[in-house]
């Protein structure tokens, strides 16, 4: 319009020019985080928190200062993974996180429940509002990389994610089945609407190798990640297999103890992105 003032705040039309208002808030004065990478899957049980966890424990191996921050609500399981037990304690400064066996910081609503098997039965507003908090409330320090595990599909928590948080980049984590390959295109298209570059697609058990022959069986269907990749121009693919031992630390609360190689690639492209 040739009236344009540019400021998109005080304006009601909805030219092509129009930009979304800045919605970030800051984490608190005893905080500074360099980058911050969403974890997301377009549904739930694809392993997205155990992607979340083995990323953040590679990228601590390799001498980055690392935190997690568990912004599934209703579904909190990074602390098992890592066999932090602990409730998070504050002080004066606001909420402390809990610290891993390496040196992790993690926050998650587990922390702070009497009982981890005490379920969270809240609103969507009040969900979204417990992970800004977990932003802006807890003493997060100096830290390099911070990956949120994101709860699955496009609804208010990831929304108040993208909204109110500063992230840098997306990960996002399928599986082998055909309709997983619409469920992907969703979630990729939310990151372009919100204007967040895709770093990589995971798909998890992406196959099974068997131990004796080393031959690989599709148990959930042939793999199409390529192929979505190809389509949304995401250059990063990694695939997991189905492998008993991996979900045995999971379980165990060992994941620092991964010894796999399957997400090299996309720790090193997170790692480079600091040195930016």
């Amino acid at each position: 319009m040739s009236d344009c003032n540019h400021d998109c705040n005080s304006c009601s039309e909805n030219c092509s020019e129009r930009k979304p208002a800045d919605m970030h808030v800051d984490t608190n004065e005893y905080s500074h985080v360099k980058k911050v990478i969403a974890v997301i899957s377009g549904k739930g049980g694809v392993g997205k928190s155990m992607v979340s966890a083995s990323l953040a424990t590679l990228i601590r191996r390799k001498g980055l200062c690392t935190a997690i921050l568990d912004a599934d609500i209703t579904g909190p399981s990074v602390p098992k993974m890592f066999g932090v037990t602990e409730k998070a304690v504050g002080d004066d400064r606001g909420i402390l996180p809990a610290l891993t066996k390496s040196g992790i910081e993690m926050m998650s609503v587990n922390l702070l429940l009497p009982n981890d098997s005490d379920p969270v039965i809240w609103r969507g507003p009040i969900l979204a509002g417990t992970v800004k908090q977990f932003w802006t409330d807890v003493v997060w320090g100096d830290v390099d990389v911070m990956f949120l595990d994101c709860p699955p599909g496009t609804g208010d928590v990831p929304l108040t994610i993208f909204q109110s948080i500063p992230v840098d980049g997306i990960i996002v984590v399928t599986s082998p089945q055909d309709l997983v390959s619409m469920i992907v295109k969703k979630a990729v298209k939310m990151a372009d609407m919100m204007n967040v570059p895709i770093l990589g697609i995971v798909e998890n058990m992406s196959y099974f190798e068997c131990p004796d022959c080393g031959k690989r069986h599709s148990i959930y269907g042939e793999s199409h990640v390529d192929e979505i990749a190809a389509e949304e121009g995401i250059g990063l693919v990694a695939k997991i297999p189905i492998e008993p031992s991996l979900a045995a630390l999971c379980d165990e609360g060992r994941i620092e103890d991964l010894g796999t190689t399957y997400l090299d690639g996309v720790a090193d492209a997170i790692a480079e992105m600091v040195k930016d």
